[in-house]
């Protein structure tokens, strides 16, 4: 509540109430946090809630997780886990170093607990990434990243795009999650599509594989999908998966979607982007529910969109989820959710 009547009207004050300005200097923020270790230790002891888990050969400190979006060049990674993450997602990242869309291109729609986001992956690029991951050194808790295509690349030359990222930061990732499904870059999710996802995808487990026995370690790969995909191809896209031995899907991206939206958020609805927050909780767990059954529970699902308490995130893990990621969520409500949600599903456990 401290958050929210406080903290939260702050940080929505901020840049004369400009979301990407507040967005930025909360990240700031937490990138100096991250130097003073005894605040850290303070912050750990607080809202660290251990509720151990194993998923795809990594052990998780608890199923909950920063998505992607929230610390896309990991300038904040030492803040995270003090404030009771289990994991942590970074990107999404591209091997060319892009500003993304023009501004504005980030909007809160606080009577729908949503966002639309039209950021178009603007990111430092992936040999920044690898270098300041190897400044920062282990986190102590599992580290994902996300990549996807430069906006510059053709899409005929994808695989090469994508394969480059990879070899630049998997000494640095506990995982790597493939996002064919952003709305915000032209023609991205036309990879979802099988044949164009197959080469992808057989491409990148192929080095992948070449890396892993360079290293003598293997990172996973997961594939981050679409809500707005119908159930027969996302059935595809499973047997995609299968064929090419992906270790995971996480479910979903943002929508394109404006149902759910509350009347005085509407205006905003027409902007164009990708919608995330509570209108996209009972997506989300339709899929992941989906996901489970038609893999029959043998595909680990990373569970996320519209998680703002216990109620939801336990939802999505009894939909078959075996973590899950908080990013709208977090933004409007702080903290506090996180530790309140390890501790429902400690109690669980």
């Amino acid at each position: 509540m401290i958050y929210e009547r406080l903290v939260r009207r702050a940080l929505f004050a901020t840049g004369g109430g400009d979301p990407e300005v507040a967005h930025e200097r909360s990240v700031a923020t937490l990138a100096k946090l991250g130097s003073v270790p005894p605040v850290l230790a303070a912050l750990r002891r607080y809202y660290a809630v251990p509720v151990p888990t194993d998923v795809f050969g990594l052990r998780f400190p608890n199923p909950v997780g920063l998505a992607a979006g929230m610390d896309k060049d990991g300038r904040a990674l030492r803040a995270w886990p003090a404030l009771g993450f289990g994991f942590v997602e970074v990107g999404t990242v591209t091997k060319l170093p892009q500003p993304g869309n023009p501004k504005p291109r980030l909007f809160r729609l606080p009577d729908s607990e949503a966002i639309i986001n039209r950021m178009g992956f603007n990111n430092a690029g992936a040999d920044a990434l690898a270098a300041s991951l190897r400044a920062t050194g282990p986190l102590g808790i599992p580290l994902g990243i996300s990549i996807g295509k430069s906006k510059a690349v053709a899409l005929q030359d994808a695989v090469a795009d994508y394969q480059a990222s990879l070899r630049a930061l998997y000494p640095y990732g506990d995982y790597f999650a493939v996002n064919v499904s952003s709305p915000n870059t032209p023609g991205l999710r036309g990879l979802q599509d099988r044949a164009a996802l197959a080469e992808l995808l057989g491409e990148l487990h192929a080095t992948s594989a070449g890396l892993a026995s360079a290293h003598g370690y293997r990172r996973p790969l997961l594939v981050k999908i679409a809500p707005d995909l119908s159930n027969n191809a996302i059935a595809e896209l499973l047997e995609v998966c299968n064929d090419h031995k992906l270790n995971g899907v996480i479910a979903t991206n943002t929508t394109v979607s404006r149902d759910g939206l509350a009347n005085r958020d509407t205006y905003l609805g027409t902007e164009d982007g990708g919608l995330s927050g509570r209108p996209l909780a009972a997506r989300a767990c339709e899929i992941v529910s989906f996901v489970n059954r038609q893999t029959e529970g043998t595909l680990p699902i990373i569970g996320v969109g519209g998680i703002f308490g216990a109620d939801e995130a336990e939802r999505l893990l009894d939909a078959g989820a075996s973590l899950v990621q908080l990013f709208t969520g977090f933004v409007y409500r702080g903290p506090a959710m996180i530790r309140q949600i390890n501790r429902v599903l400690a109690e669980r456990d």
